[in-house]
């Protein structure tokens, strides 16, 4: 039976200071001073049309994304978080996690965000060698970002996060393996350690970098993911690494197919209504201009049915952890007979282990999950 999952919050703020060559996200540069207050004004206008869809619920979490929420002062992002709190509850334990980089903290300090409600902040790192940041198009250097790091683990956050990538073009194992022995020294509780990989629509598209080799690439994967385990971070997500208890919470409900409303420009949001029963997707107006002109839903579809085994495991199988048959009954209702044959072939295969009430990827099933989703195509 289909039952209401947890409900998150996505709040896009698209500006950065300039377009980064790898990145496909909703993004403009900045060009002279940014509306922060009629776009925060247009955040909670945004929010306001989408409240039917709260259904009760208090929030789970929320996550600023961008672009880059930092270059938003602190003054707007505290008017911006009392705004949502005004329109619907939050849960005692909330989780409101904002993305920073450490070269755009024009405004405020980290102290002052915290101040404003933010409990956890995301930074951008990537690397913190200066030639890979350099081909990144990142705007910081290497002590900026472990300055930037040391001021976050006195500034009373809950937890913060540490964005790092491998892969980068030129890098060879050691140099990987130098990022995560820099980052892990800053003691974040979190850790996201994700390859770089080309994305239509971006620099790096059009004129590709050259990149590790694949047999170069699984070696650093692999390294990484040992040394990361030595350092007492635990990989819960496919490039997620934690110490216990710190777990991101809004990726996590992602991940498990909850519910999430998505607000500002290009913002996604799901949704699972009980009257009728189905569930949704939302986007907004994807450009600043039109979102601001007071043009906020770009569009709603329904998810159909036949969709929905493959659109739950396409997030689900991105945990670590076992998949209850039951979840997926809550977050889908369908019944879990249907996955049966799939998993089966799966089992076969070597990918799954069958169990009476739940699915477990093996080993070799996390590496080579899309051959396991092409079992439900």
């Amino acid at each position: 039976m289909l039952q209401l999952p947890p409900l998150s919050l996505y709040i896009h703020i698209p500006w950065c200071v300039r377009k980064c060559p790898y990145c496909d996200f909703n993004s403009h540069a900045q060009h002279g001073e940014l509306p922060q207050q009629q776009y925060v004004d247009a955040l909670l206008q945004d929010l306001q049309a989408d409240l039917p869809y709260v259904q009760q619920r208090s929030l789970h979490s929320i996550f600023i994304g961008g672009g880059t929420p930092s270059l938003f002062d602190a003054g707007q992002i505290g008017r911006l978080l009392q705004g949502v709190r005004q329109q619907l509850p939050f849960c005692d334990d909330i989780e409101i996690t904002m993305e920073a980089n450490p070269g755009t903290l024009e405004h405020d300090d980290f102290a002052a965000y915290r101040q404003a409600g933010v409990t956890r902040i995301s930074m951008g790192v990537q690397s913190f060698a200066a030639d890979k940041l350099n081909i990144l198009g990142r705007i910081h250097g290497r002590n900026e970002a472990v300055t930037a790091a040391q001021s976050l683990a006195t500034a009373g956050y809950q937890s913060f996060n540490l964005d790092l990538m491998h892969g980068l073009p030129g890098q060879d194992l050691s140099q990987a393996l130098q990022d995560i022995e820099t980052a892990a020294s800053l003691n974040p509780p979190h850790l996201s350690w994700y390859q770089l990989t080309i994305e239509a629509n971006t620099l790096f598209h059009s004129k590709p970098p050259q990149l590790p080799d694949d047999e170069a690439l699984w070696q650093i994967y692999r390294s990484g993911q040992q040394r990361l385990a030595e350092l007492g971070y635990r990989q819960y997500e496919i490039s997620a690494y934690a110490k216990p208890g710190y777990e991101c919470r809004h990726n996590r409900n992602y991940w498990e197919f909850g519910d999430y409303l998505g607000i500002g420009c290009g913002a996604h949001g799901k949704i699972t209504l009980l009257q009728p029963q189905q569930v949704i997707r939302t986007v907004k107006v994807k450009h600043p201009k039109g979102y601001l002109a007071g043009n906020y839903l770009y569009e709603t579809t329904e998810v159909a049915a036949e969709e929905l085994p493959l659109e739950y495991l396409m997030n689900r199988l991105r945990l670590m952890v076992p998949i209850p048959k039951a979840e997926f009954e809550a977050r889908t209702g369908l019944a879990a007979t249907l996955l049966d044959a799939g998993m089966q072939r799966g089992a076969d295969k070597g990918l799954v282990i069958v169990h009476h009430d739940a699915w477990e990827l093996t080993e070799q099933g996390h590496f080579f999950v899309n051959e396991l989703l092409g079992e439900f195509c």
